[in-house]
């Protein structure tokens, strides 16, 4: 358990063709069966870690549940590799009887890779769930452009598997003052944010009014869905946006920011949360 990064033996390469054996860390990626009730809901792959919140925040992104007490249990099921050692590749998840259960349709029939948050639905409709309502009273969340700028870097500093591997995304929660709240790394971006999400829901946060969330990639539709269900209200990014990103984000009334570089910012959507815009000449 919690096995995150392999060692092993390489051949670094010059332009000279010279060769020099060393040794090399990589991040761990291996598969995660979630069960419903003991009935396989879908399988992912992940980097190995906090488990039970990559499935509470999968659940939230799959608009399965909101609250805390809607998930009776977790466990780990019986799952051995070849030399015999338990995998805790596969957990089970036992939710409350009264949240009905997705049709079969809804169900998740494929793989889903660690490259790909959607892969498994089988209709956009189907991806495109309803989102909570905005706060009647508006945003909750104000931040400085100074804060927003310093997000990648505080995220950058806690990326503790990234350092050794460099092959990682993360995730990060800050409150408005730009304070970390929680910070997640998997192989897979999607997880990273699932991860947070999973945490929020266990420690009864949700939703994640008042909230920022930086990545570590680009900012995708399903990211943006994803910290929609959660009720994030400022999504930032270190790539780009796609273009139903943008339009998500807009609908959801969420501020979309990417291509957060250090000194400067793309703001895409509802740019009413930073405190202290300059608006200039053309």
């Amino acid at each position: 358990m919690g096995r995150l990064t392999q060692r092993h033996r390489i051949m670094r390469v010059g332009r000279d063709g010279a060769v020099r054996s060393r040794g090399d860390v990589v991040a761990v990626e291996e598969p995660l069966e979630l069960r419903l009730g003991g009935d396989s809901f879908t399988v992912t792959m992940r980097t190995p870690g906090h488990d039970f919140e990559l499935a509470a925040g999968f659940l939230v992104s799959e608009g399965l549940v909101a609250a805390p007490e809607e998930v009776r249990g977790m466990r780990y099921c019986a799952g051995t590799d070849p030399d015999g050692l338990q995998t805790y590749n596969v957990v089970d998840v036992t939710l409350d009887p009264r949240i009905a259960r997705l049709s079969i349709g809804q169900h998740r029939q494929v793989l889903t890779t660690s490259a790909c948050g959607i892969c498994g639905t089988t209709s956009i409709d189907a991806v495109e769930k309803a989102l909570p309502a905005a706060a009647a009273e508006g945003p909750q969340l104000s931040l400085t452009v100074e804060a927003l700028l310093s997000l990648p870097d505080s995220l950058r500093q806690q990326q503790r598997i990234f350092d050794r591997t460099g092959g990682v995304h993360a995730a990060g929660l800050f409150d408005g003052e730009g304070e970390l709240l929680c910070l997640r790394e998997d192989v897979g971006r999607h997880n990273a944010v699932d991860k947070v999400v999973g945490w929020a829901l266990t420690e009864g946060r949700l939703p994640l009014t008042g909230t920022a969330l930086q990545v570590s990639g680009r900012a995708s539709f399903e990211l943006v869905q994803k910290a929609a269900l959660a009720g994030v209200e400022l999504l930032s990014a270190v790539g780009a946006p796609s273009s139903m990103a943008v339009d998500l984000a807009e609908r959801a009334g969420i501020t979309l920011a990417g291509f957060s570089r250090g000194e400067t910012i793309n703001i895409y959507t509802h740019p009413e949360r930073l405190s202290d815009l300059v608006a200039t000449p053309a």
